[in-house]
Parts: C-alpha cells; sequence; structure tokens
C-alpha cells in the first residue's frame, strides 16, 4: 500500500511532494473560506454556517478543483469560487448527513456535529443556507471566465447534489439500511452518488474552467468516478479498523446501523485490493497529462492510504 512516506520521496528520482502542495493549498483554501461567509444579523444562521465550514477537513474537494484547473491550462484565481463552493457542499451535506433522522451523528472532524451545537432547527438551516449560497457564490465570485463556462459550471454542480447525484445516492442508502440482500452494483449506484458525484464535480468543474477539451472532460470524469469509489471503500474499512480520535467522528456506525458496506461483502483485504485497482484505473486517465498530471496521481494514491 502507498504511504505518505513514500508518496514524498522515491529513492533515484525526483519525485512530487504531496505533503507540502497538501499543506499550502488547504492553508489557500482556508483563508478564502474563512473571507468567503462574514457574521451579520442573523448572527446565529452565520455562526452555525461557519462553524461547520470552518472547523477543518482535508478539503480535498477544493484542492481537487484547484489541482485540476492549473493541470488543465487554467490557475488558482479563477477556480477559487468554485472550490469553496464545492466545500460549501460538502459542509450542508455532512451538517444534514449527522441530523438524527439521518446518520444521527454526535462528532464530526473532531468536533460535536453542528445540530448538537445549535439545535437540529438551525443545523437544517445551516445546510440549506451554505447550499444556497454556494451557487451565489459561484456566480458572483467567478472573474475571467466565459459565461458559457460558467453556466456549465453551475449546471454541474446542481447535478452533483441533486436527486441526480448526492440526494439520489443518499436516499437509496437510507433505503438499504438493515437489508442483508443488498448487492455490489447497488452499493456503487450509491456511493457514485452520494460521494462520488461531488468529487467528479470538483474535477470536472476544474477542467470545464480552464476551457479544456471534451475528451479530456471524458478522461477526467472516469478518473473521478474510480476515485470517489476508491475513497468510499476505504472510508469504509476506516469505520472498522479506525479509532474515534484517528477518525474525528463515531466508528463503528455502519455496523450499528446494519448497513451493507464494501468490507461486510467482500472482506477488508480484497477491499483494499478493489480501491487500489480502481486508483490505478483512474491514474491511467491522467497519462496523456504527463507531469503536469502529478498532484492529482499523487491524490489518488494518497486516498488509499490514508488513516482518517
Amino acid at each position: 500500500m502507498v504511504t505518505t512516506d513514500n508518496l514524498k520521496q522515491t529513492p533515484g528520482k525526483a519525485t512530487f511532494d504531496l505533503i507540502t502542495y497538501l499543506k499550502e493549498r488547504q492553508k489557500l483554501c482556508e483563508v478564502a473560506l474563512e473571507q468567503a461567509i462574514s457574521v451579520r444579523y442573523p448572527e446565529k444562521i452565520y455562526e452555525a454556517m461557519r462553524y461547520s465550514l470552518l472547523a477543518g477537513g482535508k478539503r480535498l474537494r477544493p484542492i481537487i478543483c484547484l489541482a485540476t484547473c492549473e493541470m488543465t491550462g487554467g490557475n488558482i484565481a479563477i477556480a477559487m469560487p468554485t472550490a469553496c463552493a464545492l466545500e460549501m457542499i460538502h459542509t450542508m451535506s455532512l451538517i444534514h448527513d449527522d441530523l438524527p433522522a439521518m446518520d444521527n451523528d454526535d462528532y464530526r472532524r473532531g468536533k460535536l456535529t453542528n445540530h448538537k451545537v445549535y439545535g437540529e432547527d438551525i443545523a437544517i438551516l445551516a445546510g440549506d443556507g451554505l447550499l444556497a449560497y454556494a451557487f451565489e457564490y459561484v456566480a458572483v465570485n467567478t472573474e475571467d471566465v466565459p459565461a458559457e463556462r460558467l453556466l456549465r459550471v453551475v449546471a454541474h454542480l446542481g447535478r452533483a447534489v441533486g436527486a441526480a447525484g448526492l440526494v439520489g445516492g443518499q436516499v437509496l442508502d437510507l433505503e438499504s439500511e438493515g437489508k442483508s440482500d443488498i448487492c455490489s452494483e447497488t452499493l456503487d449506484f450509491i456511493h457514485h452518488h452520494k460521494t462520488g458525484a461531488l468529487l467528479e464535480a470538483s474535477v470536472v468543474c476544474g477542467g470545464i474552467l480552464a476551457g479544456t477539451s471534451e475528451d479530456n472532460l471524458k478522461r477526467l470524469s472516469c478518473y473521478a468516478k474510480n476515485i470517489g469509489l476508491a475513497f468510499q471503500i476505504i472510508d469504509d474499512i476506516l469505520d472498522i479498523t479506525s479509532t474515534q480520535e484517528q477518525l474525528g467522528k463515531t466508528v463503528g456506525k455502519d455496523q450499528k446501523a446494519k448497513k451493507v458496506t464494501y468490507p461486510s461483502l467482500w472482506g477488508i483485504e480484497k477491499s483494499q485490493k478493489q480501491a487500489q485497482q480502481l486508483i490505478e484505473s483512474a491514474c491511467a486517465e491522467l497519462e496523456p497529462f504527463g507531469k503536469a498530471a502529478e498532484p492529482l496521481v499523487a491524490l489518488a494514491h494518497f486516498i488509499t492510504s490514508r488513516s482518517h
């Protein structure tokens, strides 16, 4: 399995320093997110929105968006509003996912979940506020991008978060709880939509903003779908093998909810191998981009090596 150490150093050749790259890009994203939402009247809703948005996390989706935009000829400036919007949408999904009506979780990113701090009513509204503001933020703050590209980005984000994406996957996930006859195809559908759709949007929107070709967008979509599924497989494994301190959220909740997961279908070892195969297939899609694809290749391998 790839580790963060051998992502940073490989004897005999210069390698991409993913750890430094992630730290630098995470700082850029944190600054942008901090500036994106200020507290104003009514204070409680903005405080609740900021509480979850600024609670930490890997910022994987915005970083991937920035990396893809740069790889395909764009720059950080044109992609940052979309990168922030992706994190707002992702945060909304976490707030709602943690609610008693969904996963009923008390901790997220090592902190009390939004509804535990502000109540269920404000948590629902904070998620709604973040979702709506994400689209406003992209539309108002994106500069030097042709209108047709920007419209396409907004449409792609809408599809990723709606019934054809995240929401649809979540519905099927809820309906599958407690059922023992869920097959791998159904599980794939759930996670291609619930987890994968927003990751795919992170990658593809970066390419759209940069004006890359349709062929390249297809490659990016395949890359993203593979890493999205690999990400979920590793998440399922970590829910079994990690501690709450390592994961930053409640562990073992899939088993308690009697959810079918990849490890429950295949076992941990086969699940790990499947995730690695998905990452290799994802990276093969990036070969035409050459050295410019180093950040996305390294990020793909990082997914299968993470411990939280």
